[in-house]
């Protein structure tokens, strides 16, 4: 569905700026209820960050490079050429990929299109701006394809405005970096239709480590830049050096304690950076993965009353509720657990308690104990509180770790082994889980049905008492029984 040449009213129940995973969840819910609803997007391409530059397409190419490290490996397990000949392993043909990973979104994009019109939602095109009161401006924006302005400048009002807008990269601004805009960013990773021979990822979080991952195993030659010793400092230590240290034996160059000076070179490349040891690195590309910061441009917050912390996010309570009346702000948006399952989670449960009736008065999304998965090489998966994390909230209390390092049995007949490692944290005499981190096949699996156990509550009795599966890696969280410390 193309969006509306002109809006079905003047006046919504709900007006939800953003359709990406959150704006998504919120409007359907909403209309699910019987409500006139609005999507705007500006974009031209409805699904936000996850569907088109994200979650999706990042997935994919994890695909890919998985795909190519199993081909590596496919003549220990025996594989020839039909002649008996050594198996050759190809390579990726790197424009064909992206085409088909991008046609691949485009056809998410026709899906999300056809379900708002099939719950009724209106899809409008344009740049939204509060004006108080309940009102909203929309600028049109040119159709991405014919440059066509889908419809006029229009002022709308809503009972209820939820914004969803997200967040995008941050890059470096010229004055504090020279030559930073030579560089693109994760959103520009997609846009790339040359693989690059040699490239440096800046960055040390799970961004930056899953684009360095999938350039190594795909075969560039890849550096990456990070400011301390080891990367995913927000995690669990035992998740950071495992995958540093792997990661690195598969060929990722890693520039510890170094940050970008400047630039040299052109756009497209060869480009010279120079970090602030002294050390320089030549490479076809950059890409600064640095962070990601709110999306909250001419949005007019300040007009409407709607305040933001020291970091550009909107600050919410725990339902969503902004400092202005009837206006929520949910996802990357508003800084907490930005995950495309949180924004839809989020934006859902503000919907059921606005218009879902009486059982739903108190509806709203609970932010601890979030489960997720870093698409490294290996994968890893984490929820719940850190080691550290743990001994600081419950302090005076018995914090038992349990660890686990193995080889995962796909690896048995390979020279390359592969690291399984998982950490189990447990708090107070009955040893509730707080918290699970692990590295390995499978993990970024695993942690979803872990998440449920740690959510409710299990101890690791409960661990204990459930049968395994053998042969899986997944098995060592029910298998592993003594403590590596107790304190």
């Amino acid at each position: 569905m193309p969006p509306v040449k002109h809006p079905s009213t003047t006046h919504y129940d709900a007006l939800v700026i953003g359709g990406g995973s959150g704006g998504m969840g919120a409007s359907r819910r909403a209309a699910a209820y019987g409500k006139r609803v609005a999507v705007i997007e500006e974009s031209g391409r409805l699904g936000g960050t996850c569907v088109n530059v994200g979650c999706v397409p990042k997935k994919l190419m994890w695909h890919a490079a998985d795909l190519q490290e199993h081909l590596k490996e496919a003549s220990s397990y025996g594989f020839r050429r039909s002649d008996g000949g050594e198996f050759e392993v190809p390579h990726v043909d790197w424009r064909t990929l992206a085409e088909r990973r991008d046609a691949y979104v485009r056809k998410l994009n026709g899906i999300y299109d056809n379900n708002l019109q099939k719950d009724k939602v209106d899809y409008i095109s344009g740049h939204a701006r509060l004006l108080g009161d309940g009102k909203v401006r929309v600028s049109p924006t040119p159709d991405a394809a014919t440059q066509e302005v889908p419809q006029e400048e229009v002022t709308l009002s809503a009972d209820h405005i939820v914004l969803a807008t997200g967040g995008r990269p941050t890059i470096p601004k010229e004055d504090d970096v020279p030559g930073a805009s030579l560089g693109t960013d994760s959103d520009g990773f997609f846009a790339l239709r040359e693989q690059p021979k040699r490239v440096l990822v800046v960055g040390a979080g799970y961004i930056a480590v899953e684009l360095s991952g999938m350039l190594t195993a795909l075969g560039s030659e890849t550096h990456m830049s990070i400011r301390h010793d080891r990367f995913l400092r927000n995690f669990d230590p035992i998740i950071g050096e495992t995958l540093m240290d792997n990661m690195i034996k598969l060929g990722l160059k890693v520039h510890t304690n170094t940050n970008v000076k400047r630039v040299e070179g052109k756009q497209g490349g060869p480009l010279t950076v120079h970090f602030d040891n002294g050390q320089s690195v030549e490479v076809d590309c950059l890409i600064w993965a640095i962070g990601r910061h709110a999306n909250t441009a001419n949005l007019g917050l300040e007009v409407a009353g709607v305040k933001t912390d020291e970091r550009g996010y909107v600050v919410v309570d725990k339902y969503q509720n902004s400092s202005a009346k009837g206006i929520y702000a949910i996802g990357d948006l508003q800084g907490k657990a930005e995950l495309t399952p949180v924004a839809i989670a989020a934006g859902r449960r503000l919907s059921n308690r606005l218009f879902g009736g009486p059982e739903f008065k108190d509806d709203h999304l609970d932010y601890t104990n979030v489960p997720t998965a870093i698409f490294g090489h290996p994968a890893a998966g984490s929820v719940g509180l850190s080691e550290a994390e743990a001994r600081e909230v419950h302090k005076g209390k018995k914090i038992t770790i349990y660890r686990t390092r193995f080889v995962p049995l796909y690896y048995g007949m390979l020279e390359y082994k592969a690291p399984g490692v998982y950490k189990i944290v447990c708090v107070g005499e009955e040893q509730r889980v707080v918290g699970v981190h692990m590295v390995g096949a499978g993990s970024d699996e695993s942690i979803q049905t872990v998440g449920i156990a740690v959510k409710m509550g299990a101890t690791k009795k409960d661990f204990d008492n459930t049968v395994a599966v053998h042969p899986t890696c997944a098995e060592e969280l029910v298998t592993t029984y003594v403590p590596v410390s107790t304190s």
